[in-house]
């Protein structure tokens, strides 16, 4: 099951149910939010699916249409984007079967690992705990509130002073915090998490800044739970519509050197990350990047990001940002 949000030719937000093959959306009767509908499931203890079961829906409409007029939503948002946190987990994926016996070779060989090694190492060594217990902490970072979210055929906006501009593939967690300060994962999406990989070149410790970028989530939103394997492609076009660059990506548990509970347990354990009514982006690690081939995505090339389980692709354009920084004054 797919949900999407979307607005009105007039600026209404609404939330419809996504029929991929037919490419049409049918709007939800008597609720404009996913954000919404997720707190009347979760007041009324029902499943999504079990709520939305329940509920009239009208007429179809065009999805195509929608797309094409840019009227997409990230598919869940909160009415303040300050009350929506976008978070993410690093070195959390296997890649491919010759990646990963590269992996596995340099960590056998090397005497010396690097902090990025070891982490990954400790997610392949406690990363996928028996049910019930706890595993290790993966990589963690902060990327910004609900203003930096972009959906589906918009721009995603490289600063001025960034070094890089790149894609990074993920599967993004959406959450919804529950009155009670109880956390319930909406579903799965495709993200972009669009970091600035030079910046992060440099020196590790320039990650936090590398990652304070906008990102993309959608079109879809995946009720339910991640199968286990999920695979893809991610395409480069440059702004003549040239395909430039493409890789298959891999994600779900099967893929991953953490399980889906561990990395939600380890970020949800913070209370500062249950505050009831808040919504929660959390992508869950990149499998495949073009930087790692050597691209450097240029202004005007856009990125397509799909995969068969969530329906339309995830397309955006890289710009830049002309914003001005204003100089700190003393009051």
């Amino acid at each position: 099951m797919l949900l999407i949000q979307f607005q009105t030719p007039e600026g209404r937000t609404r939330v419809g149910l996504l029929d991929a093959e037919r490419r049409q959306v049918r709007p939800v009767l008597g609720t404009d939010t996913t954000h919404a509908l997720a707190q009347t499931a979760i007041a009324r203890q029902l499943t999504l699916e079990g709520l939305l079961a329940t509920v009239a829906f009208e007429d179809p409409l065009a999805y195509d249409r929608i797309a094409g007029e840019g009227r997409l939503l990230p598919p869940l948002t909160h009415p303040d984007t300050a009350h929506c946190l976008v978070t993410g987990t690093g070195l959390t994926h296997l890649g491919s079967a010759e990646s990963r016996n590269a992996m596995h070779k340099k960590l056998a060989e090397a005497q010396t690992l690097t902090d990025s090694m070891k982490m990954f190492q400790m997610g392949l060594e406690g990363g996928k705990p028996a049910p019930g217990r706890t595993g290790v902490a993966p990589e963690w970072f902060y990327k910004g509130d609900g203003s930096i979210v972009r959906a589906s055929g918009h721009d995603i906006e490289m600063p001025e002073f960034a070094l890089d501009g790149g894609e990074e593939t993920e599967i993004v967690g959406l959450y919804v915090i529950g009155a009670d300060g109880t956390p319930w994962r909406v579903g799965f999406a495709l993200g972009n998490e669009f970091s600035d990989h030079v910046t992060e070149q440099q020196n590790y410790l320039y990650l936090a800044h590398s990652k304070l970028r906008a990102c993309s989530v959608g079109p879809a939103l995946r009720v339910g739970t991640l199968p286990a394997h999920v695979g893809g492609h991610t395409r480069l076009r440059d702004a003549a519509g040239t395909l430039r660059w493409e890789k298959p990506f891999l994600s779900g548990e099967a893929n991953m050197s953490h399980t889906i509970a561990n990395l939600e347990h380890h970020h949800f354990k913070y209370a500062l990350f249950r505050r009831p009514g808040d919504v929660h982006l959390h992508f869950f690690g990149a499998a495949t990047l073009s930087f790692s081939d050597g691209v450097r995505v240029q202004p005007g090339e856009s990125w397509e990001i799909e995969s068969p389980e969530f329906g339309p692709p995830l397309v955006n354009r890289l710009t830049v940002e002309s914003a001005a920084h204003p100089a700190v004054n003393t009051l």
